[in-house]
């Protein structure tokens, strides 16, 4: 028997659960601030290697003051290698002269403030604010998310806002970053991009794109 979408959601979220109990944000911080750094930095690029630039990139600017009085290229030359480095440096550093200047150095804890920041899209903004601030806004879509959202028939769409908003359908609200994180994990350990591990996969029984 066929079951609703809504309710197939549901079951993917309970199992992922189950596998990944423990799944937390991949990114190093102690500060939101820090928090948005990393995810900025994120952007095509692994979890891991922002890992490793970033120890010395808040010790060399602990806050946004900081960040925002930097000498450019010295931020560029700290994250050269998460990649598009320039673009990167550039948004961080707009960033915080923004929050400096109109938020008294603080991240703000709404989406349409953050959404006002430079190189802050819905992606970036649901992570601070779920990790950082405990505020459950949205579904963050990354590209793990889409691609399994779209191989599990969660969603048709290739558009990461048309994608969170057809989860956000799908599931209650309280769970939005946990199916986020835990299906990014599940990404990483089972459904891998070009090589899926299908016959390993506890979600293969749900799953439309299931090769035997």
């Amino acid at each position: 028997m066929r079951i609703s979408k809504k309710k197939k959601a549901i079951e993917i979220l309970n199992i992922l659960k189950q596998l990944y109990p423990t799944a937390t944000c991949s990114l190093n911080y102690d500060t939101p601030l820090q928090l948005l750094v990393a995810t900025i930095l994120s952007a095509q690029c692994t979890d891991e290697r922002v890992n490793k630039v970033t120890p010395a990139l808040f010790k060399r600017f602990p806050d946004a003051q900081s960040f925002a009085q930097a000498d450019r290229e010295e931020i560029e030359n700290l994250i050269r290698s998460t990649g598009f480095y320039r673009n990167k440096a550039k948004n961080i550093q707009n960033a915080c002269i923004r929050i400096v200047n109109d938020f008294d150095g603080q991240v703000p804890q709404t989406m349409t403030e953050l959404l006002t920041l430079a190189g802050v899209a819905r992606k970036t903004a649901n992570v601070v604010l779920a990790h950082a601030f405990g505020i459950i806004e949205g579904v963050t879509v990354d590209t793990h998310v889409k691609r399994l959202s779209n191989r599990l028939g969660l969603t048709k769409h290739s558009n990461p806002i048309q994608i969170e908003k057809d989860l956000m359908k799908l599931l209650p609200q309280p769970e939005w970053e946990n199916f986020s994180i835990s299906i990014i994990y599940h990404g990483r350990a089972v459904c891998n991009a070009r090589k899926p591990r299908c016959p390993e996969c506890t979600l293969s029984h749900l799953c439309p794109s299931f090769i035997s």
